[in-house]
């Protein structure tokens, strides 16, 4: 499976929930890959009712309804990623799968594995873990689980750096990932480690906790920002270095929207220009 296309375009298919409040999902993914040079296409699986306080409602898209977006926007417009979010349930999962299968052309996939809210709801059903494990991460080019979603993956604790390394090699060597992040955010101590696997070897990346309620949307943006990097020419490693400073740099231009988990500053970039 190629890492990126030969005439990459920066064409990135986003295939996740939509968040009313604007700060994760489908929206922060546009924002995302639009700030870095991207050109972002959506198939929303499902509409979430929530804002920085939580979600408080999911309505699930059909599955034909996401499988037919999917075939419109690679029919016409192409992609040269796809980035997964929040698919919600197996069905979903098997049709974005099967969906690939048919019509991805082989594009690597940016597998962010969404299994719960910021606030705590839950976005995924318990059956669509077991289908994300054995058939979906087979074909991602980098999986980014923060620590409790590599534990769900994989079974075993992600506590400490030793325990993200263990969850990258099991999610590469065992689960059959090209490529695992293991983020560190969730990991307790005042310094945030970020464990990246590639068929290369490892590396890890580091550095200081930020204390900020701007927090909502982090991993969103962190997997679109990679996406939007690989679909210009970026390979992983690259992809993921530059994707960590941009999301470092969101962080700190937050607005400082809504009472409580607040969105990041995607548009940072722009303010610079």
């Amino acid at each position: 499976m190629a890492q990126v296309h030969a005439k990459p375009k920066g064409r990135v298919l986003i295939i996740a929930g939509s968040d009313s409040g604007g700060g994760a999902g489908i929206q922060a993914d546009i924002k995302t890959v639009t700030a870095l040079g991207g050109y972002a296409m959506t198939a929303i699986t499902a509409i979430t009712v929530q804002n920085t306080l939580g979600v408080t409602g999911v309505h699930a898209a059909p599955t034909e309804i996401v499988k037919a977006q999917i075939e419109a926007v690679v029919g016409d417009l192409g992609a040269d990623v796809w980035k997964l979010g929040m698919l919600g349930s197996a069905d979903h999962v098997r049709t974005v799968l099967d969906a690939w299968y048919a019509v991805g052309d082989g594009a690597p996939v940016v597998l962010d594995p969404v299994m719960i809210a910021k606030g705590g709801a839950s976005l995924l059903a318990g059956d669509a873990v077991e289908v994300i494990r054995d058939q979906l991460l087979p074909i991602a080019a980098i999986v980014t689980p923060n620590a409790p979603e590599a534990e769900a993956l994989t079974g075993v604790e992600v506590r400490d750096l030793d325990g993200q390394i263990n969850a990258a090699e099991i999610l590469v060597e065992q689960l059959g990932a090209f490529s695992a992040l293991v983020k560190g955010g969730h990991v307790e101590g005042e310094i945030i480690r970020d464990v990246l696997l590639t068929r290369e070897g490892y590396r890890v990346f580091e550095g200081p906790r930020i204390e900020t309620r701007a927090t909502h949307g982090t991993g969103c943006t962190l997997a679109s920002a990679i996406a939007a990097h690989m679909a210009q020419g970026s390979v992983i490693e690259p992809a993921v270095e530059k994707a960590r400073e941009y999301l470092l740099e969101a962080i700190r231009h937050a607005p400082g929207l809504g009472q409580g988990h607040q969105p990041l500053g995607h548009g940072w970039p722009c303010k610079l220009a």
